[in-house]
């Protein structure tokens, strides 16, 4: 796409998202629109999907028309999942939680459901979320490595070069652990840098960033995602590129 054809579809783009009240997901799904196409991904790894909106987001708004595999362990939003996607056949839901091991854990439902976690809130954490991001109940989950899940999906779904996109309340480090060595077949990674403690042992952002460093993933966009509590950062999210398709000059 020229330089002129992408700065049309940016204006139009950022036009439709404020008529609908949502110009604050600009930089996000502006992002995403340019990576996923121009390393030519053709799978998301949704992990933490909640009730689809970052898929539907995908589908919608960042032109993606690839696999979709959502995982969402919460049994009740898993439901309202299920049904978003039946309609979408190149979207996949699947009940269960990744991490860094396979078996079963306890689940923290919270009382706002998009909160849930394997960890534990922070004792430390804003006064703002502590009515919401505590535990109404736990359920037991099977969990899963990517590193011995991916061959599976690979085998049904016939992707290549997948993304991976965590959103899983503190526990991102431990998704990332557990594709081991697999993680380099992915283009990019998004994941949620926390800024101040909301989940008890969650990775600092500073920590994050320096960890996929260090497995050569290099930062290609960040942008808050926790609108409404200015003037301080909470967390924000991260895209992150596989420095294996980046020119050698990079």
């Amino acid at each position: 796409m020229s330089r002129y054809r992408r700065e049309l579809t940016d204006r139009a783009l950022a036009l439709r998202l404020a008529f609908a009240g949502r110009i604050h997901q600009y930089p996000e799904i502006q992002a995403l629109r340019r990576f996923l196409s121009a390393f030519d991904v053709d799978c998301v790894i949704d992990v933490g999907a909640n009730r689809g909106q970052y898929a539907a987001m995908l589908r919608k708004d960042a032109g993606f028309k690839g696999t979709i595999l959502s995982f969402e362990p919460n049994p009740d939003i898993f439901a309202i999942l299920s049904r978003r996607a039946s309609g979408d056949a190149k979207w996949h839901v699947f009940n269960m939680a990744l991490s860094d091991f396979d078996g079963a854990a306890s689940f923290n439902i919270m009382a706002a459901d998009q909160f849930s976690s394997l960890e534990k809130p922070s004792e430390g954490q804003d006064a703002i979320f502590a009515d919401r991001n505590r535990v109404s109940r736990t359920v037991e989950m099977q969990c899963r490595r990517i590193d011995s899940l991916l061959p599976e999906l690979q085998a049904a779904h016939g992707f290549d070069r997948p993304f991976l996109k965590m959103d899983t309340q503190g526990h991102d480090l431990s998704v990332c652990g557990g594709a081991g060595d697999l993680l380099a077949r992915m283009a990019g990674v998004q994941t949620e840098l926390g800024v101040r403690p909301i989940y008890e042992g969650g990775t600092n952002y500073r920590a994050m960033i320096d960890w996929l460093a260090e497995r050569s993933f290099l930062p290609s966009a960040f942008f808050a995602n926790n609108k409404g509590h200015f003037p301080l950062l909470v967390e924000m999210d991260g895209i992150f590129v596989n420095q294996a398709l980046l020119p050698q000059a990079a």
